[in-house]
């Protein structure tokens, strides 16, 4: 009699975490990255100063399942109005996209119509976005 095999581990989340536009700010998302690879996400982090074409090209490439901003410099809605349609001409609607960061509760329902439909405002828990992140990542 043959033992049982053991299940095949499930396939880790692929995230990436993006720095958009101008922002020179990257402290809080060198932290929010620790705390993905810590909670087994496999996090694929771009650096300062990404434009909504490399964003992505590197989600695209990448094969990612999440599409993660770190937006401190103001900049999110026009970043993610821009990004929004590469992303779906790369055929990445089917997506998690969200955002973190310096984001006014007034910009909350446009980054939603856009499709980030995960919001995490500053000093939102690490944990809360960690959750999120595995409830709802396709």
């Amino acid at each position: 009699m043959s033992s049982p095999t053991p299940a095949m581990p499930a396939r880790r989340i692929r995230v990436l975490l993006a720095k958009p536009g101008l922002d020179g700010h990257d402290q809080g998302a060198k932290i929010v990255a620790r705390a993905m690879m810590d909670a087994g996400f496999e996090v694929i982090y771009t650096g300062l100063r990404q434009t909504p074409e490399a964003v992505a090209r590197i989600a695209l490439d990448e094969d990612v399942d999440v599409v993660a901003l770190s937006s401190m410099a103001g900049s999110h809605l026009p970043f993610c109005r821009k990004l929004k349609p590469l992303l779906e001409a790369g055929g990445l609607t089917d997506k998690l996209w969200m955002i973190g960061g310096n984001l006014p509760a007034q910009d909350h329902g446009a980054l939603r119509e856009l499709g980030f439909a995960g919001i995490f405002p500053t000093g939102s828990r690490l944990e809360a976005v960690v959750s999120y992140i595995r409830e709802n990542a396709p």
